[in-house]
């Protein structure tokens, strides 16, 4: 049986062309047809009480869970996930390292017939020695247990395979390699990454390059497709409205 897994970094709705337009969003997802999607840069609570994350959820039919990391007034802002699946625990980590931007990773345990899904997603600081501490964070959230399915998404900000960063996470997941996500419009670097272990599980990692994903944001998404032993997970996957 096969998923469908995405992280898209949205860059709060603002196109390549400067415009606030989440339709394109919207369109995106739908093009992707993910059944787990990792969100950074999401307006959670915006001026005039609009949420884009509730609405986002409500035209896709997916269950929306906010991972706020950053809160000015009555606005929050940060990382989301978007799934098909019951949710059966969700827990927030802050991964703010100093006086840099505040950061944080959203921790969400998901059902599948009786098996657990172990999904984190986070945005990596910007600057390179924010970074391994904040891999290091990360490592001690996963469970040595293998048997439940472990994905790990988001914008790590990072595309050097030698540094410390990528090789802290080679330790669980093992290499990392991805297509480029970045800039949208001519991408040369692979800050974009989706993580799975066991590795065995993981069919396939590909950049999602089309015309309106090159206008819709700064990054490109990137989406998975995960394959589960016979018999312990069902097709879900349905077309996105």
């Amino acid at each position: 049986m096969e998923l469908r897994v995405a992280s898209y970094n949205i860059h709060r709705a603002i196109g390549k062309d400067g415009r606030y337009e989440p339709g394109r969003i919207l369109r995106v997802l739908s093009e992707m047809n993910a059944d787990i999607v990792a969100l950074q840069e999401i307006d959670l609570k915006e001026p005039g009480g609009h949420q884009l994350l509730p609405w986002l959820a409500a035209c896709t039919g997916l269950r929306a869970i906010p991972g706020p990391v950053r809160s000015r007034g009555p606005c929050q802002y940060g990382n989301a996930l978007l799934t098909r699946f019951p949710v059966a625990g969700v827990r927030h980590w802050d991964l703010s390292v100093g006086l840099h931007e505040p950061r944080g990773a959203l921790d969400v345990d998901l059902r599948l017939r009786g098996q657990t899904m172990h999904v984190v997603t986070t945005h990596l600081g910007l600057w390179p020695r924010e970074r391994p501490v904040q891999v290091e964070r990360l490592l001690k959230l996963f469970a040595p247990n293998r048997q439940d399915l472990t994905i790990f998404m988001g914008d790590l900000n990072e595309w050097n395979v030698r540094g410390k960063t990528l090789r802290g996470l080679s330790r669980l997941f093992g290499a990392s390699s991805s297509p480029a996500t970045f800039p949208a419009r001519c991408p040369i670097l692979p800050l974009d990454r989706i993580l799975i272990a066991p590795a065995q599980a993981l069919l396939s990692v590909a950049v999602h390059d089309t015309p309106l994903s090159r206008l819709s944001s700064d990054h490109l998404p990137i989406k998975a497709d995960i394959r589960f032993p016979p018999g312990s997970v069902p097709g879900t996957r349905s077309p996105v409205a």
